[in-house]
């Protein structure tokens, strides 16, 4: 499918990938017309951009009035939900919607590395993009790691490889999106407040894989047997990456050494104690960036040469300082238990973990067994924190405090704190109940801690 000029469409959502794909659709002759909810004050100066370009834009509201001009389809933010009633409503009268990765990629011509999963995918998507760009391949990182696609197809050569993340939002506004290489680093229950269900989150996520042939490469988690059971029902060629132990094709970890196996052939690469990056989790995410820039033909110096000296991204896993014997880190980025257990996974005890934030339901169980003999106390706040603390209790954690504030969580910590302890901010909850974003809730967290 491509974009075409004449072509109606209308833009749900003024966020940063709904401004991006509006000004690609007008850039190719398309009648856009924008609609956002919010007043205009609050996106004036997208709005001039987009109307000096010729966009017509309703806000305030999604009315279904919108719906009665001809459209060939609809390009909505990806955190709209499907149960909006102008979306309901379009699909009654059979028009397409889409999200914006979808109809960036009809522009593009380059071979793309998608990764998605629970967990870990902005780290691999780094890591993946920092490795070719070692090995000279000069990738275009975009996606879901925060740089919209449709505001780079432009300047994109078609032999420049596209390493995107993509969330499972994105993924269920997809057709045609075909990526050469493809990973599903894990699969966990979230975002349970929008899919509803379990087996529609996953069922969004595997869509990634639906168009791709047996001349594509599908990346899999070895140690999740779920991922395992549902390899045969691909079309792609699949290897796989794991941390226990040899797989058939892919990459994998044996006597402390992370291995390449491919065509039959073992390749030692390098000591897992050499990784830069700390915690398993983290190495699962260097085995999965491994296999893709491999098999995107990146060279076996390259990858060593990223792995050895990254050391991670804001917000996941941070070290943010060391002071009077206690080490702080930033893990904002966890919104979920599972994010949460393995950050806790990577220290061994004397933990002081603050948690907590919107409350989506989250069985929070699941985090008993990585507290005992680990976390020595939690400081916890936000929505969530009554039922967390119940938790906590259970699981005998020793003390547990409840705050209103990440400056209150913060000086709680320090005071509760021995030379020698952790304090790790793991949330384990989405931030929306009193933080914009997690990268907002990240920041606070690090100004506090720097200004002890």
């Amino acid at each position: 499918m491509k974009i075409e000029a004449g072509q109606n469409v209308l833009v749900l959502g003024l966020a940063r990938s709904g401004e991006a794909v509006a000004q690609l659709l007008l850039s190719r002759g398309c009648r856009v017309t924008v609609n956002d909810r919010r007043p205009r004050r609050e996106v004036e100066s997208a709005v001039e951009a987009l109307e000096a370009r010729g966009a017509s834009v309703v806000l305030g509201d999604h009315p279904l009035s919108l719906l009665d001009q001809p459209l060939d389809y609809i390009v909505k933010n990806p955190g709209i939900p499907y149960s909006l009633p102008l979306l309901v409503e379009a699909g009654r009268r059979g028009i397409p919607v889409y999200t914006e990765i979808e109809v960036a990629t009809w522009e593009l011509a380059s071979p793309i590395v998608a990764i998605t999963g629970s967990n870990g995918k902005t780290t691999t998507t780094t890591l993946v993009g920092e490795i070719l760009a070692e090995a000279g391949k000069e990738p275009v990182v975009a996606g879901n790691i925060g740089r919209v696609l449709s505001g780079l197809v432009d300047q994109i050569r078609p032999e420049q490889p596209v390493v995107l993340e993509v969330s499972s939002f994105q993924l269920l506004g997809t057709e045609t999106f075909h990526p050469r290489i493809a990973a599903l680093l894990n699969l966990y229950p979230a975002h349970l407040d929008y899919h509803e269900t379990y087996e529609a989150y996953a069922q969004a996520k595997w869509r990634m894989f639906r168009n791709m042939t047996a001349n594509d490469t599908a990346v899999l988690n070895y140690d999740q047997e779920e991922l395992r059971a549902h390899a045969p029902t691909l079309s792609a060629s699949v290897i796989y990456f794991s941390r226990r132990g040899p797989v058939p094709e892919g990459v994998f970890v044996a006597n402390g050494e992370m291995v390449v196996r491919r065509d039959g052939r073992d390749t030692r690469l390098m000591p897992v104690s050499a990784l830069g990056l700390k915690g398993e989790h983290n190495l699962e995410n260097a085995l999965a960036a491994t296999a893709l820039a491999i098999w995107s033909g990146a060279d076996i110096e390259a990858v060593k040469s990223v792995l050895m000296r990254f050391r991670g991204i804001e917000h996941r896993l941070e070290f943010v300082l060391e002071r009077q014997g206690v080490s702080w880190y930033n893990d904002s980025k966890a919104t979920n238990p599972t994010a949460a257990i393995r950050a806790l996974r990577s220290f061994s005890d004397h933990v002081i973990w603050i948690a907590g934030g919107l409350d989506r339901g989250d069985d929070f169980h699941v985090l008993t067994e990585v507290l005992q003999g680990r976390v020595k106390a939690a400081v916890l706040l936000g929505q969530s924190a009554e039922r967390i603390a119940i938790m906590c209790r259970e699981a005998g954690v020793p003390e547990v405090r409840l705050v209103c504030s990440v400056e209150d969580a913060v000086r709680a910590a320090r005071n509760m704190a021995a030379p020698g302890d952790v304090v790790l901010f793991s949330p384990s909850c989405a931030s929306w109940d009193m933080f914009s974003s997690f990268e907002e809730r990240g920041r606070i967290f690090k100004q506090a801690v720097h200004t002890l």
